[in-house]
């Protein structure tokens, strides 16, 4: 019998950067892209190369491009991350793993490095797997705990739970990380919100963008642990602006909502250095008229459009720009 499992990508709706930082976060999942892990057993236990991740190039040029697009490392460290914590996990919690071994094999449409959570989501997806394949149970509110360590514990990628929350939860999701609660749990307070309320949302992105999320947070992060009160002022309004957000959502009234998007980003920038070609998409978006903030940590951008005549004008104003805008499919 083949085990399939999927996780979507994903979309920071509102709150982040915060989540790091023991803030509070919205998110929702894009299920327009996703990634998916295929599991057998066998007589060995064999991860198989995704076709992007071997060894071989038709020619240099192909070689250097591949490097360019989608960096050193591919989907084979993500899931041997994930099957050592899923093993330690268990091991720790006297879980008998029955002796079996397995093949596992995974499938990605998430575009590489845009802030769209493509690491995480492969590794969503082989615990998912994992689980099934051993007949283990692990909390829901666990489990992206599990997903994250694998990550920075595993792999050393400064990340925060956000991410992982929301594929392990799917829909849309408001994540409160107080710290006190944090630290006492290792885990934060999560609660679904309907999603249907969020019309009109669109998603846009740079493939051509490249860059490593756990470098893009470094400065912050050494901000935050030497208390410096701007960053520290700034994250405590962008968390709020997630239960502005929230609250807005949970009324079904939307009015304002563009605007503390916006303000997110606007915080954003001003404790975060932003590229040009991520500037660039913010500001192709507001001067069509939609509101705009980043997804995630850079190369996509998430807002609201008011009509068919402005997605028209953003898709064709993006194109200009070498972006791409979809319509985000959260259920």
């Amino acid at each position: 019998m083949i085990i399939e499992e999927r996780a979507y990508a994903r979309a920071g709706l509102l709150g982040n950067p915060s989540d790091g930082y023991f803030g509070k976060t919205i998110s929702i999942t894009v299920k327009n892209f996703g990634a998916r892990i295929s599991l057998y057993e066998s007589p060995e236990l064999r991860i198989e190369l995704n076709p992007m991740d071997r060894m071989e190039y038709p020619n240099i040029h192909t070689f250097i491009e591949r490097i360019k697009s989608l960096g050193y490392y591919g989907g084979e460290r993500l899931i041997k991350a994930a099957i050592k914590k899923f093993t330690e996990y268990c091991i720790a919690h006297d879980i008998a793993l029955e002796n079996r071994n397995f093949t596992i094999r995974y499938h990605s449409t998430i575009p590489r490095q845009v802030g769209l959570a493509g690491s995480s989501a492969i590794i969503t997806a082989t615990v998912r797997a994992l689980m099934r394949f051993f007949d283990v149970t692990i909390e829901k509110h666990v489990l992206p705990t599990i997903i994250l360590n694998a990550e920075m514990e595993e792999l050393g990628i400064n990340a925060g739970l956000q991410d992982r929350v929301i594929q392990v939860y799917e829909g849309c999701v408001f994540m409160d990380f107080d710290r006190d609660f944090m630290l006492e749990n290792g885990f934060g307070r999560y609660k679904s919100l309907e999603p249907s309320v969020l019309n009109n949302l669109y998603i846009a992105y740079k493939t051509q963008l490249s860059k490593v999320s756990g470098v893009v947070f470094n400065d912050l992060k050494n901000r935050f642990e030497k208390e410096d009160p701007v960053a520290l002022d700034a994250l405590e309004q962008i968390a709020g602006c997630a239960e502005k957000g929230r609250d807005m959502i949970e009324k079904g009234d939307l009015t304002g909502f563009d605007e503390v998007m916006n303000r997110n980003f606007d915080l954003r920038r001003s404790i975060m250095n932003i590229s040009p070609s991520n500037l660039e998409l913010v500001e192709t978006a507001r001067n069509c008229g939609a509101s705009a903030k980043f997804a995630g940590s850079g190369g996509s951008i998430i807002g609201r459009f008011e009509d068919d005549e402005m997605l028209t004008r953003l898709i064709v104003e993006m194109k200009k720009i070498n972006a791409r805008v979809i319509k985000p499919f959260i259920l």
